[in-house]
């Protein structure tokens, strides 16, 4: 089964290794499994926490805008996508 495009990174903030991720299409919840096609190389992990205006979430839709945490750094314009 292929992987799901869901959305784009749009800012990472380096200093604390967070990635705005902004959603076009689909949903993710915590516990979700991404993969984020960096620049640097492709790697996968998973969903722990993200956050909107400073505020936990526990899911997003098509449309939001929210940080996440990521293990390796990313740049503007890398895609995210849903493992399925």
């Amino acid at each position: 089964m292929a992987d799901k495009p869901l959305g784009v990174v749009t800012h990472y903030f380096d200093h604390i290794g967070v990635a705005v991720i902004k959603l076009e299409k689909g949903g993710i919840v915590v516990g979700d499994k991404i993969k984020i096609q960096a620049k640097d190389g492709d790697f996968e992990q998973s969903v722990e926490s993200m956050q909107i205006e400073h505020q936990q979430i526990e899911k997003a839709k098509t449309g939001d805008e929210f940080g996440l945490k990521v293990e390796q750094p990313v740049e503007k314009g890398d895609k995210v996508l849903l493992v399925s």
